[in-house]
């Protein structure tokens, strides 16, 4: 089956590139591809490309030389209105490939400009070829005033970049300079660091990924590129049409332990969103006053009343029930509305070191563990912070948290042999062997109180379902979240969504992602 994408530095890109070509692939052809593959999609979204006045703004390096490519290739194919090539920079600095794009350019009866004359600001398309994913630090120079002039001097323009806006680096989502305001990126072979992480993500326009003839052996069986973004196809395999003889028992019994008095709503909720990810059961176990306003919710929850504290939270004698009730039970859920009371607490860290279940821990399943020293204990626990609970976890501050999400995430994962998915925009889920997946759905409708226990039951009810498969149900559970985040932002606008709405649109989100109509 089909795994998340391979995301690369842009150490690794070079390094896949060198290995093509050291197989047989020149390094011009690569280059002649992907300009092929540029002035497709200008083709497709731009049509009809003879009608444009077009203006590609190339620099010295490789990625000038994929615009002089295009430029040449625009030209022969299409005749657009007007056509000018700006080279910045010398033309004897450009080496390699790109100077031999120029001589083909040259060739084919094309000229260089040196500079934007005041004719090319009435342009309808500019490609921005300046600079490439190598950028470190900020750009300066030459190139930064071409940066300056795409975004302030074609007002009637579209831009597209090649493999990256120029002023973004490859290897980062933060901006360390001005950058190319695109409207479309179309990259190589595959995304780059760039292209996933947030901001950076975000600024790229519409982004298309074109292979140009690399092997995508070279690096997406290479185990050492650990770093990979999820996809509709990846996730696609656990939203298959089901077998025609199905019956609940083949889909998993879901154990919810969640709620405290004032908290039903997020006990239920969980157990709702495990029912509608497609749990074959769901039990709530909750104290004992809250299991009315739980079964109020849905009566296809099952529910199981607690002994409860005298504020209402899951009493330290429920214990002993909570672990009978999970030896029926596929898996089990913690956290959602329990609160953080010491008899809490002690219950949720003897069943995180003992359960010999999964166990998803969420909101405050997470601050009971909190400066606990718990360990996983070699059974699978999956945990799904915020960025907050995250550095209550961790010891680190919020900034230090999303400064580095990536690193954070994986460092807690491989430390203590969980599964992160640490929440927010560019949901990372981290495993225990290093290897860290990209999620890039989602939309800031979803900025609500309960979407995190939405997400909580859903991982909950995938994983259920497939237990030989738990990477790829948890990336799904997160994939659809986001999806059902952002179809409902398109129904509703972002600012009425509630955490129930993301509920509604699963249906539409798995329809999206397998093209399967029922």
């Amino acid at each position: 089956m089909t795994g998340p994408r391979k995301i690369l530095s842009v150490a690794q890109m070079n390094a896949v590139d060198r290995a093509t070509i050291a197989a047989g692939i020149p390094g011009i052809i690569l280059m002649e591809n992907a300009a092929h593959r540029v002035v497709d999609f200008i083709a497709e979204r731009f049509a009809p490309v003879s009608g444009q006045r077009i203006v590609v703004i190339c620099g010295k390096g490789n990625n000038g030389g994929d615009g002089l490519a295009v430029s040449r290739i625009l030209n022969t194919r299409f005749r657009p209105a007007s056509l000018r090539t700006v080279l910045v920079g010398e033309p004897e600095e450009l080496k390699g490939d790109a100077a031999e794009n120029l001589k083909m350019l040259h060739a084919a009866g094309l000229q260089v400009a040196r500079e934007i004359a005041p004719e090319d600001c009435d342009a309808t398309l500019v490609i921005d070829a300046v600079l490439g994913t190598g950028l470190s630090g900020p750009a300066r120079g030459a190139a930064l005033d071409a940066i300056r002039a795409i975004n302030t001097r074609f007002p009637h323009a579209k831009v597209v970049a090649v493999d990256i806006p120029s002023g973004l680096g490859g290897d980062s989502g933060i901006p360390a300079g001005e950058y190319v305001r695109a409207d479309a990126t179309v990259t190589f072979t595959a995304p780059k660091i760039c292209h996933a992480l947030p901001p950076a993500r975000d600024l790229m326009g519409e982004l298309r990924i074109s292979g140009i003839g690399t092997p995508y052996s070279l690096f997406e069986d290479d185990a050492s590129i650990q770093l990979a973004l999820l996809t509709p196809e990846s996730v696609a395999p656990v939203f298959a049409l089901r077998t025609r003889d199905s019956n609940k028992g083949r889909y998993g019994h879901v154990l919810v332990i969640a709620g405290s008095r004032g908290k039903a709503g997020a006990a239920a909720m969980a157990g709702i969103a495990a029912l509608r990810s497609g749990a074959g059961l769901v039990t709530v176990a909750c104290p004992q006053s809250v299991v009315a306003g739980v079964a109020a919710f849905s009566p296809e929850l099952m529910t199981e009343p607690l002994e409860e504290t005298g504020e209402g939270g899951i009493a330290r004698g429920a214990l002993a029930r909570i672990q009978e009730l999970a030896t029926s039970r596929s898996l089990a859920a913690i956290g959602p509305g329990i609160g953080t009371e010491d008899e809490t607490r002690f219950v949720v860290q003897e069943l995180f070191g003992r359960l010999e279940k999964p166990l998803v821990v969420d909101a405050d399943g997470l601050n009971c563990l909190a400066g606990s020293g718990w360990k996983c204990n070699g059974f699978a626990r999956i945990l799904t912070p915020h960025p907050g609970e995250m550095s209550r976890l961790t010891g680190r501050s919020i900034p230090e948290v999303q400064a580095d999400r990536i690193s954070v995430a994986r460092a807690l994962a491989t430390e203590r042999g969980a599964t992160v998915v640490l929440k927010g925009e560019g949901t990372v889920i981290a495993f225990a062997d290093g290897r860290v997946w990209i999620n890039p759905t989602g939309s800031p409708a979803m900025a609500t109180g309960g979407t995190g226990d939405i997400l909580t039951g859903m991982v909950a009810g995938l994983v259920g379902q497939f237990p030989q498969d738990h990477d790829r149900a948890i990336g799904a559970a997160v994939y659809l979240h986001g999806l059902a985040g952002e179809i409902a932002a398109r129904h509703l606008g972002e600012q009425p969504v509630i955490a129930t709405d993301l509920l509604r649109y699963l249906p539409e989100g798995i329809r999206a992602i397998t093209n399967v109509s029922y």
